[in-house]
């Protein structure tokens, strides 16, 4: 006997099946799989920053820790060494072991503390350059004195030794902070991007809503509303 006719409209058990894989295996960016692009870029943005701190620290020996932040730079190297490690290890979307777990934990946690420390190196270059850009300097012996405006009869006073020209406190100098606010907001965007790919790795799956009944109903029966 002969198989009788299927309605319009109704797909085979077997099509359900191949549709849900078909979105199981949908393509996905490799650095939503895994943020082996955005450790690389931290690896790199963090040796460029710690290169240009200590660069910035040999213009004079009175620059303070925050006026050369080769911190924040050793800072994003420890995390992207942790990130590219992780990569040696096994990495999955979903943790399977205790270890797994807390590397992609203390990943987390440390992109944000390097995140954290980019944006305060930011501001502490721009509060530096902004000073520089108003002032007034001098050179002696063995220093570069530069004079802030004050309307009062007493104005601060920046001085930095063991330097014999102000051009390269003024101008060397100067550019050094504005390569390191460029590449402290850069690097800091690419911590917080981190945190978000490590998030969304444990918080994939949002259900909004309620079904208020199955997506396919047995035949002969309609869904109730």
């Amino acid at each position: 006997m002969g198989q009788a006719p299927r309605p319009r409209g109704a797909q085979r058990p077997g099509d359900m099946g191949r549709k849900a894989g078909a979105d199981d295996e949908a393509p996905r960016c490799c650095g939503c799989r895994f943020p082996l692009l955005l450790a690389l870029l931290q690896l790199a943005l963090g040796l460029a920053v710690t290169v240009l701190g200590f660069l910035m620290a040999s213009v004079s020996s009175s620059l303070l820790a925050r006026a050369t932040p080769f911190w924040a730079g050793i800072i994003v190297c420890v995390v992207a060494y942790l990130g590219l490690f992780m990569l040696c290890v096994s990495y999955q979307v979903d943790e399977r072991t205790c270890i797994q777990f807390a590397m992609k934990l203390l990943y987390f946690v440390l992109s944000a503390v390097a995140a954290t420390a980019c944006v305060l190196a930011v501001a502490f270059a721009a509060h530096h350059h902004a000073q520089l850009a108003q002032v007034a300097c001098e050179s002696t012996l063995d220093a570069c004195r530069c004079k802030l405006p004050s309307s009062g009869p007493l104005g601060r006073t920046l001085v930095y030794r063991d330097v014999s020209d102000c051009s390269s406190v003024t101008g060397t100098f100067q550019l050094f902070l504005l390569v390191q606010m460029v590449l402290n907001s850069v690097c800091s965007l690419v911590c917080l991007s981190a945190c978000f790919v490590m998030w969304k790795h444990r918080y994939q799956v949002f259900h909004v809503g309620v079904r208020m009944c199955p997506l396919t109903a047995p035949q002969g029966q309609q869904p109730k509303v």
